[in-house]
């Protein structure tokens, strides 16, 4: 099977303008992501609206594609994208662009689950750990939650906390259940990526404003791979300075 890596990547930010062309060190954001991700793909490229990131991208000798700046979502830029350059790949890996410690493990894990070829949809979960501070973990409803099936296939995302533990206190939660922290890096298969940018939004989608669950609502099947490593995403200047404290140690 053939992969391709498409990096959907926006200039405008209300909470953190032109975050793609970032400064890391000497280098963009968007090309600490490209470099992460490209040794373990069969092609890389970075689709986005805004000519500044087109230069940029060309200036570190990346691929990169123009699309529109009407889409709602990353999924309908990736898709765009992969009808201008992604012919002859059978599987599309949606990669954020604003993850520049994503590990290579991450991706392989992610290839892994296109072994089993009923896999449609594809991506990660984290297990929090049991010593983790609840309140800053379960309770963060900026950290969605999954569970999953005997399959490895996700049931459900939550902001809230699932399953709910009757009968014990909230301390006593994740030493006593497996709770899967979502990791946003996904895969889909080329068709079933058509497929799923045609789709309306739906109830469970508006309400938790989690667009895997309109997938999972109209019937299709998110394989999922567990990884042990972290990833930093960065959504504000503030996100910025962690992440560059932690690239200099």
């Amino acid at each position: 099977m053939k992969f391709i890596g498409i990096i959907p990547a926006r200039y405008a930010s209300t909470r953190f303008p032109g975050k793609p062309l970032a400064d890391m060190a000497g280098k963009p954001m968007i090309q600490r992501v490209y470099e992460q991700v490209k040794d373990v793909l069969d092609a890389v490229c970075v689709a986005t609206d805004d000519t500044r990131i087109e230069t940029a991208v060309k200036a570190f000798g990346g691929n990169v594609v123009m699309t529109s700046d009407q889409h709602r979502s990353g999924t309908d830029r990736v898709y765009e994208a992969y009808t201008k350059v992604g012919d002859g790949y059978d599987v599309v890996v949606n990669i954020q662009g604003d993850e520049p410690f994503i590990h290579p493990e991450q991706i392989e894990t992610l290839k892994g689950c296109f072994t089993d070829t009923d896999t449609q949809i594809a991506t990660l979960v984290k297990p929090f750990r049991p010593d983790d501070d609840f309140e800053t973990t379960l309770f963060n409803a900026n950290s969605p939650k999954v569970v999953l099936n005997k399959n490895s296939e996700a049931m459900y995302f939550s902001r809230s906390i699932i399953p709910y533990m009757r009968g014990k206190n909230y301390q006593e939660w994740l030493p006593n259940h497996t709770y899967y922290k979502h990791i946003g890096l996904y895969a889909y298969r080329a068709d079933t990526l058509k497929e799923i940018t045609n789709l309306p939004q739906s109830p469970l989608e508006l309400a938790e404003s989690l667009e895997q669950l309109r997938w999972l609502e109209n019937g299709y099947k998110i394989k999922v791979g567990i990884t042990q490593q972290e990833t930093i995403g960065i959504d504000t200047p503030e996100d910025m300075e962690k992440a560059l404290a932690f690239l200099n140690r």
